[in-house]
């Protein structure tokens, strides 16, 4: 492993980030410190606007016409940073401030190497409806390729599932559970509905692999001893793409709804397939990113430092040498669609 010292820099803002809360909605305090930290850098930053009190973070140098991207919003807790020889921890350190840091760290080796025209742009709302990035593509840069950063373990991403998520609500008839046929239940429409989704065949792709479900949230009724007048259901589906001439996945699960219950498509996000590029590691990830929500940015590519399993978890971490590597992989891949632009 590299020693400390090169890189005190990249370890140091990887555990500044990580120190500052910025669950998904709550990202202001956290964009507010990278905004002055890049000013005080010598980068031409803008806020974009998102919603109230929070804002995405684009960086620039000349006319960009590559930008590295990745997200600023973390999931729920709030775990503290810490960091030993090998590793930084805490919420995002993995999933993807260190990710962030390694972006910045090869911009400005790209900068002083007198590369110019290439950018950062830094999301909130990605570990949820991606809000930040669509507000983000609204008011496009220019730019002709995006390099977004997620947790791959240093490969280049040949595709990414989707995702769509439905949220089920059904509802019944209270009454004594001694006298069941005064009521109806909701719990049971729900079991039904349940049941016909856990048949329900699952489109298959070459590259990407199998769609997925997760039945993620299920509650309803009051008592044990009262028929349940209302039951909810939070379902995810993992997509990949639609099979030439096969009917929309969308609409076989609407179909399985329609009539029997309220729904709500909360989020639908589509799977992204990516180019292979010679000199890069290569892999398939089932998760989704903001990519889908950034079609305006340019063609995407896909790579980031850490393993996604310990993403989202009480132990996650990132490894300071996957940092550094990161670093050398994105100036490579820059110089790369440079020399390709």
């Amino acid at each position: 492993m590299a020693s400390a010292e090169p890189f005190g820099e990249l370890f140091s803002l990887t555990r500044k980030l990580v120190s500052i809360p910025s669950v998904t909605g709550e990202e202001g305090a956290c964009c507010e410190f990278l905004s002055e930290y890049l000013v005080k850098r010598g980068w031409k930053v803008e806020p974009l606007a998102v919603s109230p009190g929070r804002f995405d973070v684009f960086a620039a140098c000349g006319d960009p016409e590559i930008m590295l991207s990745t997200h600023l919003d973390t999931v729920p807790p709030f775990v503290a940073a810490r960091e030993d020889a090998e590793f930084i921890y805490g919420r995002g350190s993995c999933d993807a401030k260190g990710i962030a840091a390694s972006e910045i760290a090869a911009a400005e080796r790209l900068v002083e190497e007198g590369i110019r025209n290439i950018g950062l742009l830094f999301l909130v709302g990605e570990e949820t409806l991606s809000d930040g990035a669509r507000a983000a593509n609204l008011v496009p840069r220019g730019s002709k390729y995006l390099i977004n950063g997620e947790p791959t373990s240093n490969k280049l991403a040949l595709g990414t599932k989707g995702i769509l998520r439905v949220d089920i609500h059904t509802r019944g008839k209270t009454a004594h559970s001694a006298y069941p046929h005064l009521g109806e239940s909701a719990v049971e429409k729900l079991l039904d509905l349940l049941a016909d989704f856990r048949r329900l065949p699952l489109p298959v792709d070459s590259v990407l692999g199998a769609c997925t479900l997760n039945i993620g949230v299920i509650s309803g009724g009051s008592a044990a001893n009262v028929i349940p007048g209302e039951a909810q259901a939070q379902l995810l589906f993992r997509t990949v793409p639609e099979q030439p001439g096969a009917a929309s996945f969308t609409a076989q699960v609407e179909g399985l709804l329609k009539g029997r219950c309220e729904y709500e498509f909360v989020r639908e996000t589509l799977p992204v397939r990516m180019e292979k590029l010679d000199g890069f590691e290569t892999d398939v990830v089932a998760f989704s990113t903001d990519v889908p929500s950034l079609t305006r940015w340019g063609q995407p590519f896909l790579l980031g430092p850490g393993p996604i399993d310990v993403a989202h978890t009480d132990h996650e971490r990132v490894r300071k040498a996957d940092l550094v590597n990161a670093v050398d992989l994105y100036c490579r891949l820059v110089r790369m669609l440079k020399a390709r632009n």
